[in-house]
């Protein structure tokens, strides 16, 4: 009889896997359930770029692409950079198309971080950076950010957790899960931290055009000095709607994309080549159906905002990516607890705040990626289980 207990990597061991899915499983499951937990639109991709992707097939296009994507879809990210933050990047050595952002995180991390490297986290955040430092040998140092700071990187905090093995710093914004943005002041103030340093940044910016400042989103790479040291990591499946085609890029310094491209090309080859073509079609042509997606989104958020406000639980104004990130600290339940005993008694799936990192403790994060009739369900049964456990 094989122990596979002895024969498995203890990083591996060492890992939990995802608090986001745990709920999401449970959910499917059960009869007359509702979840609110899962991160993915509830928009179909366009049509335009389904079309784009069909067409593709029908012309027989499914053959291997270039390690790094299509040249044609890496010109395209080069032209929706410079047309939307005013970066530019050379298409033929800046540019790695991937299967997914997640892809492109883990990647930038491995071709980064050595053992004993410290990866610097601000937290509450998506759940696959710390894990992806694990794996690589590195040191997760996670910065706990604070509902009175509206969940954003305080420069000061960023100063206080540098030290001499610190090789990366994580930039999640908008953020999974609160929703906190950073605008163009706030950036440059990390910029000022970083500009003395060797440290590079991962830019986490899948979020980017969910968002709902008047400012709008500021690409970090866009900002003064920090080109240079920053991989942006970007990709479809939120503002596109094109989670299941899953397709990401990264772009950033030559000598830091040839070597992610190296491990992609060992670990992956390429990109599937029909979402490819699709991507193509939604970065030159699908602005419009960006922004009527965003529109709807914002109405959903000023409406489940209102609906946690109503029953009594404090929570954050998001102004970025689809979720909100309420408190709970009031009904005297940890986050696991309320979202177990919520799925139990009134069969609404939300994620425990502790999913993100320890910081999150305390809070729920729900998604408004979901119909309006959904959230509202979700809020009336939310309120009933808050009222009867108050």
């Amino acid at each position: 009889m094989m122990n596979y207990d002895n024969i498995l990597n203890e990083k591996i061991k060492s890992i939990p896997p995802s608090g986001i899915r745990k709920f999401f499983d449970l959910v499917a499951t059960m009869d007359d359930a509702i979840s609110l937990g899962v991160g993915e639109p509830d928009f179909d991709t366009p049509w335009s770029i389904r079309e784009a992707g069909i067409y593709s097939l029908e012309k027989g296009k499914t053959f291997y692409t270039p390690n790094s994507g299509l040249p044609d879809l890496r010109r395209e990210i080069c032209n929706y950079t410079k047309r939307k933050y005013n970066v530019e990047y050379n298409p033929n050595e800046e540019v790695l198309v991937t299967v997914g952002g997640s892809e492109a995180i883990d990647l930038m991390i491995r071709c980064l971080v050595e053992e004993g490297d410290e990866v610097l986290i601000p937290e509450p955040s998506f759940v696959c950076y710390k894990p992806c430092a694990t794996l690589a040998r590195g040191v997760a140092v996670p910065i706990e950010t604070k509902e009175e700071n509206d969940f954003k990187l305080m420069p000061e905090q960023l100063r206080e957790k540098i030290t001499d093995k610190t090789k990366l710093l994580i930039l999640p914004f908008p953020n999974n899960p609160t929703g906190a943005v950073m605008n163009k002041k706030e950036l440059e103030a990390i910029a000022e931290v970083l500009k003395d340093t060797d440290i590079m940044v991962l830019s986490d910016e899948i979020y980017s055009e969910l968002t709902y400042t008047e400012e709008g989103h500021t690409c970090f790479s866009a900002i003064d000095g920090m080109r240079e040291r920053t991989v942006v990591v970007n990709g479809f499946s939120k503002a596109f709607a094109m989670t299941g085609w899953r397709l990401g890029y990264a772009t950033g310094p030559s000598p830091i994309i040839k070597a992610m491209t190296k491990l992609h090309q060992y670990a992956i080859m390429s990109a599937p080549t029909t979402s490819q073509f699709a991507a193509i079609e939604a970065m030159k042509n699908c602005d419009r159906d960006v922004s009527e997606m965003v529109r709807e989104y914002n109405n959903r958020r000023r409406y489940i905002l209102d609906g946690f406000h109503s029953m009594g639980l404090s929570c954050f104004e998001p102004m970025g990516a689809f979720y909100v990130f309420p408190c709970i600290k009031s009904l005297g339940m940890t986050s696991e607890e309320f979202c177990e005993k919520l799925l139990e008694e009134e069969k609404v799936a939300v994620v425990p705040g502790n999913a993100f990192g320890e910081s999150g403790e305390g809070f729920i994060r729900c998604s408004y990626a979901y119909s309006i009739e959904s959230i509202t369900e979700a809020l009336n049964r939310i309120e009933r289980f808050v009222k009867r456990h108050k």
